[in-house]
């Protein structure tokens, strides 16, 4: 019996030692990861733009079913492929730049559905505001990347928010939604 028990620790000290090791530490790529959203003008069609400047960090743990996400956007980065845009969505009257220059997203809750993460819930910092949001995974994966000789997980992600809940209510009265739907596409590289 006491061997049963030794034998029995010994297994668990080993399974949460490689629960563990599992736990790794991955470094944003910039040149695979984009922060694109989408707002409707007029309901007309549908004005785009995204963020060239982030950078980032992700804490995964497939076996423990756990995460943690910092991403942090250059928001003087935006852009929708033409300057007088560009410029009036980087004023007070939208993003602010000059007083929030920076974008933020953390997260410590991962959902996963079998190995895959199907949800991160986290918190938008944006405009000085701090709201929950929750991005859902079109696709997630993890390879091993044949030119980088490391690990990469990525995945695409999206959510609609209420651009008001952060104090961003320009053009409501010309009719310009408060929806904007986020895309979030995303790979890091195991350091």
């Amino acid at each position: 019996m006491r061997h049963t028990l030794l034998a029995l620790a010994a297994i668990a000290t080993l399974t949460v030692g490689t629960a563990q090791a599992e736990s790794a530490t991955y470094a944003v790529d910039p040149t695979h990861t984009f922060v694109t959203f989408e707002i409707g003008h007029m309901g007309a069609s549908t004005n785009r733009g995204r963020f060239d400047k982030k950078e980032g960090s992700v804490q995964l743990d497939r076996a423990g079913k756990t995460g943690k996400v910092d991403l942090k956007i250059d928001a003087t980065s935006l852009s929708t492929g033409t300057a007088a845009f560009d410029k009036h969505l980087q004023s007070a009257d939208f993003f602010n730049v000059a007083q929030f220059p920076t974008i933020g997203f953390t997260a410590e809750k991962f959902v996963f559905n079998g190995d895959k993460v199907s949800e991160v819930v986290g918190n938008l910092t944006l405009l000085g505001k701090t709201n929950p949001v929750t991005l859902k995974a079109s696709q997630f994966n993890c390879y091993q990347n044949p030119m980088l000789k490391r690990e990469v997980c990525g995945g695409d992600f999206d959510t609609t928010i209420q651009r008001s809940q952060w104090g961003m209510t320009w053009g409501a009265n010309y009719g310009f939604p408060d929806a904007v739907r986020l895309v979030v596409q995303v790979e890091a590289v195991k350091q």
